[in-house]
């Protein structure tokens, strides 16, 4: 457990064999990498969670009986804030398919759509929290090891202080 997989080479290096700055080194890039794959993990959830919301928006707001032009609705502007507003047809919708290309579609197939971007998201995220909790573990042996070697090695200012008595 103490070898840890270099890119370049492919070769297991022996951690506890690496001086103190270098074990810093990958402590610190597997701490970045941590970080960033955290963040990217919370961002997935966002964006699965806004699907979501399409997908009852859709239920709701569409595909309830009774449901006809000119029903008074809310319409969202942002997550917090919304505007009166009227169904203007109840046979379409306009499906956000990304970098501001809208699509129409029928409220079922409308579903479907944000359903599968629901799913495609789930199967990434849960790839990537493998990818996290395997890095959290390499970070942690990385850590134990580093306290290990800055126990074990002594400093050089507690070998000066220890030295002679004075100067005679």
């Amino acid at each position: 457990m103490a070898s840890k997989e270099t890119p370049a080479q492919g070769q297991p290096i022996n951690l506890s064999s690496l001086p103190i700055p270098q074990l810093t080194s990958i402590k610190n890039q597997l701490t970045q990498e941590l970080q960033h794959l955290t963040n990217s993990f919370a961002q997935l959830r966002a964006a699965q969670t806004k699907f979501k919301d399409c997908i009852k928006s859709i239920r709701d707001g569409m595909e309830k009986e009774g449901k006809k032009e000119g029903t008074p609705i809310l319409v969202p502007l942002t997550p917090s804030l919304y505007v009166p507003g009227q169904l203007a047809a109840t046979e379409t919708v306009l499906v956000d398919i990304g970098t501001g290309f809208y699509v129409e579609k029928t409220p079922p197939a409308a579903r479907k759509f944000y359903t599968s971007k629901v799913e495609e998201l789930s199967k990434n995220l849960k790839d990537l929290e493998t990818i996290v909790q395997g890095k959290q573990g390499n970070l942690t042996v990385v850590e134990y090891i580093l306290r290990q070697k800055m126990i074990s090695e002594p400093t050089n200012s507690s070998q000066d202080g220890k030295g002679g008595g004075g100067d005679g």
